[in-house]
């Protein structure tokens, strides 16, 4: 792992699509969230942002343009990718607590000693994650 590096953050699936298609409060955090920032996340957020995308697509959320749009543009995004490998076991340790897809990114935060972007509550909540979480002011 690299040393950290302030203007890193760790980004999950919830506020990468917030980002891309939420005009809404959650959205416009998502995006000031992002703006300038090296943006990390687990492989696996892809496969999560896509299957939202697909989901609130399949709800008539939003149309086929926009998702065939939004997952355009998640497939452009700057973000470093990272295998599960290096940290299956702090996942592994996180379990009783969070599902190991959330621990993944929690795992990487600490690892990367930076802050986790997230729109889920429940998760930044959780007791046994040792990374800080960034989560909107609520309104």
């Amino acid at each position: 792992m690299s040393a950290p590096v302030d203007s890193v953050a760790a980004v999950d699936a919830s506020v990468v699509v917030a980002a891309l298609i939420d005009a809404g409060p959650d959205g416009r955090w998502a995006e000031s969230a992002v703006a300038g920032e090296a943006l990390a996340a687990p492989e696996l957020m892809l496969a999560e942002a896509a299957n939202i995308l697909r989901r609130l697509e399949r709800t008539n959320a939003i149309s086929r343009a926009e998702a065939n749009g939004a997952h355009a543009d998640l497939l452009g995004l700057s973000i470093e990718l990272f295998p599960f490998a290096p940290f299956a076991r702090r996942a592994w340790e996180l379990r009783s607590n969070l599902t190991v897809y959330d621990a993944w990114y929690v795992a990487l935060a600490e690892a990367l000693g930076c802050p986790l972007l997230t729109l889920d509550r429940k998760l930044s909540r959780a007791s046994g994650p040792r990374c800080r979480f960034i989560v909107p002011a609520r309104s």
